[in-house]
This record gives structure tokens, C-alpha cells and sequence, in this order.
């Protein structure tokens, strides 16, 4: 093999990550056992994904961002899905697996569309528009362009309020007190609550893609990690709900009791086809 053949195998998965050999692991220059028992898993997290390593009340925020997402329940997809893969036999890798990749737009999505919409706000705000004026202009052109759902805001079970939010966005007022944060996204996510609420004529709640998007905003992640964070939050409860259904037995069950059959809706002429 030439020194040109060797390069560019090497470079094949060139990486800023790991530095790694035999007897040797670092990570983004930090050897591992500089790392282990000094280092919170939050603190691993924001040093593998963006380098560098946060200060307390950053590495609070996010924490506090990924315990509240941990788990919703068995009525969320991806709870459900972890559950009845779990009857099915599937070792808890895939279990997790199963219950990872119901996180799609609608379940598990919001977060990153939600702080789309706060960047896109938050650009016509620094432009010098008022904020209630940015965060009008920014809601109608997501409509337009996505149509009426605005991501992060209302819930089906919690309303109006979504017990997690308000204790997020306090943790969040308390970091912008100190310096830690700026608040504007904040501020961003409390007018678009007000915006919406003031339209159809009652309060909505903020929910928890809602209040994790300003977040992940305040410390400076870009959206597509409000999804890969909410994975990684949402996959402690499906680790927790796989093991607890593969503790409780059962095979093979379904999203209903074998009881209760789904409703059965024959076909009329019009959802026949033609030839």
C-alpha cells in the first residue's frame, strides 16, 4: 500500500472526536481517564457533540432539558412501541431501537421545529421589529409555508398547562438572571404562547418540545439536535419501560386488549376503485 493508498484510508473516517490506538482513547483531546469520574454524563454529552465542556448553569439547563423528557407514559408511540416489542422476544437493544424510531416529525419532532421557528423569530427581532411584531411575521410564515400547527405549544393531556414548562422556563428566567443565558428565547417562546393563546381565545399550553426548543436555543444548539437530544432523553424511559414489560411476561401483545377488536368499516362504492 502507498503512502497515498494509506492517506486515504485513513481519512476515510477522519474524525475530531476520538483520537484512538491501542492503549489509547481520547476524546476531543481529553484522555478518557482524565474524563472518568470527573466528568458528568450531561458534561460528555455537550463535549461530544460540541466540543469544549459547559459551565455549571449550562450543563443545569440541559440537564434539566433531558429529565423532563424522559418518559410520557405508555400512551406515547414510543413507549408503546419499546413495550410490545419487549413481548415479542427482541433483546433490549432492539427494544430501544423499536421505541427510538417512532421519534419521528409529529412524536419526538416538535423540539426541532419549535426551535426553528424561535430562530426564524428571533432573526426578525434583532432586525429592530418589536418582538410581538417578530414573533407575528415569523407564526404566519411558518403557517404558510407548514401550515396551522405551531410546533412546541398545546397538549393533549395537559391543559392548560404542561407541568413541565413552567419549571423549565423558570430554570431558564433564573439562567438569564446570572448571565448564563440571554432570556431572549425565552422571551421568544412566552410570546408565541401568548400569540396563540390570544387568537383562539384561551390559553394554550406550552408543552415540552416547547420548552426544551428554548433551551436547546439559550445554549446555542442547532435544531436538528433539539431531535437528537430528546432521543437520547426519551430513550432512558424506553430503556426503563422495556425492562419493567420484560420483568412483567406477556407474549406477542398488541396496542389493544385481544378483548376489545378494532372497529370494521366496510368499503362503500366510493372507496371502491375502478378497473
Amino acid at each position: 500500500m502507498t503512502e497515498h493508498d494509506y492517506t486515504a484510508v485513513s481519512d476515510w473516517w477522519a474524525t475530531s472526536i476520538i483520537d484512538m490506538e491501542p492503549g489509547r482513547i481520547a476524546f476531543r483531546g481529553h484522555p478518557i481517564e482524565s474524563l472518568i469520574g470527573t466528568l458528568s454524563f450531561t458534561e460528555m454529552i455537550w463535549l461530544m457533540v460540541r466540543g469544549g465542556r459547559p459551565d455549571k448553569a449550562q450543563a443545569d439547563l440541559l440537564e434539566a432539558a433531558l429529565v423532563a423528557g424522559v418518559d410520557h407514559g405508555p400512551q406515547a408511540p414510543s413507549i408503546a412501541a419499546a413495550r410490545m416489542a419487549a413481548t415479542c422476544g427482541l433483546g433490549l437493544n432492539n427494544i430501544m431501537a423499536s421505541g427510538v424510531n417512532m421519534l419521528g416529525d409529529v412524536h419526538g419532532g416538535a423540539g426541532e421545529q419549535c426551535a426553528e421557528l424561535l430562530i426564524s423569530a428571533q432573526a426578525r427581532w434583532t432586525d429592530g421589529t418589536p418582538l410581538e411584531e417578530a414573533v407575528s411575521r415569523a407564526m404566519h410564515d411558518w403557517r404558510e409555508e407548514r401550515g396551522k400547527i405551531i410546533p412546541g405549544f398545546g397538549h393533549r393531556f395537559h391543559r392548560p398547562v404542561d407541568p413541565r414548562a413552567p419549571r423549565l422556563m423558570a430554570l431558564v428566567r433564573a439562567a438569564a438572571t446570572s448571565g448564563a443565558v440571554s432570556g431572549r428565547f425565552a422571551d421568544l417562546g412566552e410570546a408565541i404562547q401568548a400569540e396563540i393563546g390570544t387568537k383562539r381565545g384561551n390559553p394554550i399550553a406550552m408543552n415540552i418540545d416547547g420548552a426544551t426548543a428554548v433551551i436547546f436555543c439559550e445554549l446555542g444548539f442547532p435544531p436538528p439536535l433539539s431531535r437528537g437530544l430528546f432521543c437520547l432523553s426519551r430513550s432512558v424511559g424506553i430503556l426503563a419501560h422495556g425492562w419493567e414489560q420484560m420483568q412483567q411476561g406477556g407474549r406477542n401483545k398488541g396496542p389493544m386488549p385481544p378483548s376489545i377488536l378494532p372497529t370494521y368499516r366496510p368499503e362503500t362504492s366510493d372507496d371502491l376503485i375502478e378497473p
